[in-house]
């Protein structure tokens, strides 16, 4: 359960858009929410691998030996 504290003007769009389509706000609000946690997620996995980078904990595979590696090599 979950709820959340939308400013007026994005709660009226929200029950705009659930009016115009007969879905339910909440059913927009997961959308949005499952569809922007992906992004965050893959964001916050690409910073930790720059940090490792920039460290020294890993290092760069260049994209012809990735390539190479997968049978994609041109």
């Amino acid at each position: 359960m979950l709820a959340i504290r939308l400013p007026p003007k994005i709660e009226k769009r929200l029950e705009a858009l659930a009016k115009a389509t007969g879905r339910t706000k909440s059913f927009y609000a997961r959308e949005a929410i499952l569809e922007h946690l992906a992004d965050l997620e893959d964001y916050y996995i690409a910073e930790k691998r720059m940090q490792e980078l920039r460290t020294g904990k890993s290092k760069a595979i260049p994209l012809e030996e990735v390539m190479k590696r997968y049978g994609l090599a041109r």
